[in-house]
Order: structure tokens, then sequence, then C-alpha cells
């Protein structure tokens, strides 16, 4: 089983904005346009010491206090200036939410406490994050 890591969805309004940024990086072309095409990219200042692990991996992303999705992570590369890219497929996968404290830059997430996908042709949809950190303080969810 694939490790996993976790980051805030930094000044994403909502997660349809985030689903948005990650798909505007999606054409192959994009790099016309300033864009890294067929892939999204993130900066870290370090590279994970078990990067190794995380072969097949997703990042998931936090918003408004709860996992709300996650996008496979295609590898990571080292930038001129000596920080890393962390490198994503531009999809977001809907996940069932689950509370997450907000935290700064990345944490590493066990393939065990990783949240399931949602079924949103089966009308599963994301539940909004301040709604699932309340569910969650309530012991419902």
């Amino acid at each position: 089983m694939p490790l996993h890591m976790t980051k805030i969805a930094f000044d994403c309004a909502d997660v349809a904005e985030l689903r948005q940024w990650l798909e505007s990086h999606a054409a192959p072309d994009g790099a016309r346009a300033g864009l890294h095409g067929g892939e999204a990219r993130l900066t870290t200042r370090y590279l994970p010491k078990r990067q190794a692990e995380m072969a097949g991996g997703s990042l998931y992303w936090v918003h408004g206090g709860a996992l709300v999705g996650r996008s496979p992570l295609l590898g990571f590369a080292q930038q001129p200036d000596g920080k890393w890219w962390i490198r994503l497929a531009p999809r977001l996968i809907t996940v069932l939410p689950q509370a997450r404290r907000a935290h700064q830059g990345w944490r590493y997430l066990a393939a065990d406490d990783a949240p399931s996908d949602l079924d949103e042709e089966a009308g599963g949809a994301a539940l909004p994050g301040r709604l699932v950190s309340e569910l969650a303080r309530l012991g419902l969810v």
C-alpha cells in the first residue's frame, strides 16, 4: 500500500475552485500558457524522505477542516533553485470527507488512514469542509 500526503488547499474559496485550478493544467499544450502541460506542480522546500514509498500514492487536499479530495502523485522533480516540485495528475477525485486539522506544508498519510473515494456518478458529492468539521465535532462523521 502506498504512502500518501496531505496538503492544505490554500487560497481556494471552495472545492470547485481547486478542481478548476488542477484541470487548468491538464492540456498537454499548457506549457504555452506558462503551465506544465499534463501535470500540476506545487513547490516544497524539501524532498520527502519517504518519497520512494509514495509511488502510486496521492496528495489528499484539506479544505475547510476536512479531507475533500485527492490528486494522484506523479513524482517529484528538483527546481533549479534547489526546491522541489510535487508533481500531480491534474484532476481532483472527491473522497468521503474526513475531518482534518490545518497544518503548514504537507504531512504523511498512511494508506490505512486515507478516506475512500466517493462515487460521483452514483450521486456522491463532496460535503463542504466546515460542515464535515462540525459533524465530526458532534461525533457524526
